[in-house]
C-alpha cells in the first residue's frame, strides 16, 4: 500500500522514485519489520502474560526446562502480524507470488495457533491431535502446490534444478505438485521440531530467509539469472520483500527470544515460518538448495524419525532424546552452547547452499 503511495508522490517529488527499486524496498522492509517488532514486542509479551498464555513443558524433557514453565508462548503471532503488515506495505500487491506465500504463511499460522491454544486450555504439551494437524497442513500445502502448478507461465517454473550442474533441469510435470507439497509440509514441521531451545529456530530461519531473498532477487532478474545459469522466473524477485519482512520480524523476535527467553514462538510461528521458506524455495526453483541451507531443520527431523524407527524396530533409542538438540543437552552441554553451536552449523550450511549459485 505504501508502495502505491510512493508511486503517486514520485510524480511530484522525484526522490520517492527510489521506492521503485526492489533492492531498496527489501532493505526498507527489513527495517520496517524490525522497528515494528521492537515497538510492539513488549506489549504483546505483557498481553500474553496477562492472559496467562504460558509454555507447557514436556514431562519427559530435560529437567533444566522445568523452570521455563509459564513463560509466555504463542509469540510467533507477533512475527506473523509484522510480516503481513510489512509485506502489504512495501510489496507489489498485484504479484501472485506475494499472495501465495502470505496465504500459506497465515494458514499454517492458524493451524499452529489452534495447536498452541489446545495445549494451554488442556494444560498439557500434546495440543492438536497429530493426524488432524497433518491433515490441515496437507490441505493448505496441496492447495498451494496445485495453484502454483496450474498458474505456471513457463516450463522452467515446474522443473527441478539440480545444483552444482550447469544445465541440469528435470521436467517434473505433475510430479511438481508432490514435490511442492512435501517441501511446504516438511519444512514447516522441520522448523517446528527445531524450535525447542531459546532462539534456536528463529536465527537459522532468518539466515535461510536472507539467502532465499537473495536467490529470489537473482532469479527474478533476467541478466543475473542468465549469468549464473539459473532459471529466470518473472516476478519472483518480489519475494525478496517478503523475505526482508521475515528477516526484520525474526530479528525483532530474537531480541525477546534470546536466552533466557522472555517469550516463546510456539507452533503458531514455527509451523508458519517453515512453510513460508518452503513456498519461497518452490517459487524460485531451489528446493534442493533449501534442503542444504536448512540442513539443521532436516537433521532435527531426521533425528526424530530415526529415534522412533529405532525404538520400534529394536526397542532401543538411538539418541538420549529427540529432537537431537535435547540429546546434546542430556549429554551435559549447557543450553547456550547447544544454541550457538547449532547456529554456527546453520550459517555454514547457508554459505554452502549459496555457493551452489556459482559452483556449476
Amino acid at each position: 500500500m505504501l508502495l502505491w503511495l510512493t508511486e503517486f508522490l514520485s510524480q511530484y517529488v522525484g526522490g520517492f522514485g527510489v521506492f521503485q527499486y526492489l533492492t531498496f524496498r527489501t532493505m526498507v522492509s527489513v527495517t520496517t519489520a524490525l522497528v515494528i517488532s521492537l515497538i510492539i514486542g513488549p506489549l504483546v509479551i505483557e498481553r500474553l502474560s496477562q492472559k496467562q498464555i504460558g509454555q507447557r513443558v514436556r514431562e519427559d524433557g530435560p529437567q533444566s526446562h522445568f523452570s521455563k514453565a509459564g513463560t509466555p508462548t504463542m509469540g510467533g503471532a507477533l512475527i506473523l502480524i509484522v510480516i503481513f503488515i510489512t509485506t502489504v506495505a512495501w510489496g507489489e500487491l498485484s504479484n501472485r507470488y506475494i499472495w501465495v506465500v502470505l496465504s500459506v504463511t497465515m494458514a499454517f499460522g492458524v493451524i499452529g495457533w489452534v495447536d498452541d491454544y489446545l495445549k494451554i486450555t488442556r494444560k498439557n504439551s500434546k495440543g492438536l491431535i497429530a493426524r488432524w494437524k497433518y491433515l490441515w497442513q496437507s490441505v493448505v500445502g496441496l492447495s498451494a502446490a496445485l495453484f502454483l502448478y496450474y498458474t505456471a507461465q513457463s516450463p522452467q517454473e515446474t522443473e527441478l534444478i539440480v545444483p552444482f550442474f550447469k544445465e541440469v533441469a528435470i521436467p517434473l510435470g505433475a510430479g511438481y505438485i508432490l514435490l511442492a507439497y512435501f517441501m511446504i509440509v516438511g519444512m514447516s514441521n522441520g522448523v517446528n521440531l527445531t524450535d525447542g531451545l531459546d532462539g534456536l529456530a528463529i536465527l537459522p530461519t532468518v539466515m535461510v530467509a536472507a539467502a532465499l531473498g537473495l536467490i529470489a532477487y537473482l532469479v527474478g532478474h533476467a541478466e543475473f539469472a542468465r549469468y549464473l545459469q539459473i532459471p529466470h522466473i518473472a516476478d519472483a524477485g518480489e519475494l525478496a520483500v517478503f523475505c526482508g519482512a521475515l528477516i526484520g520480524a525474526g530479528l525483532g523476535f530474537l531480541w525477546f527470544n534470546a536466552y533466557p527467553a522472555q517469550v516463546f514462538m510456539g507452533d503458531v510461528g514455527a509451523l508458519a515460518l517453515g512453510a513460508a521458506l518452503g513456498v519461497v524455495a518452490i517459487v524460485v526453483r531451489h528446493e534442493i538448495v533449501l534442503l542444504i541451507m536448512g540442513g539443521l531443520f532436516v537433521l532435527e527431523t531426521a533425528s526424530v524419525i530415526l529415534q522412533v524407527a529405532s525404538f520400534k524396530l529394536t526397542g532401543k533409542r538411538m539418541f538420549r532424546m529427540a529432537p537431537i538438540h535435547h540429546h546434546f543437552e542430556l549429554k551435559g552441554w549447557p543450553e547456550p552452547r547447544v544454541i550457538v553451536r547449532f547456529w554456527i552449523v546453520a550459517l555454514v550450511l547457508v554459505l554452502v547452499g549459496l555457493s551452489t549459485l556459482k559452483l556449476r
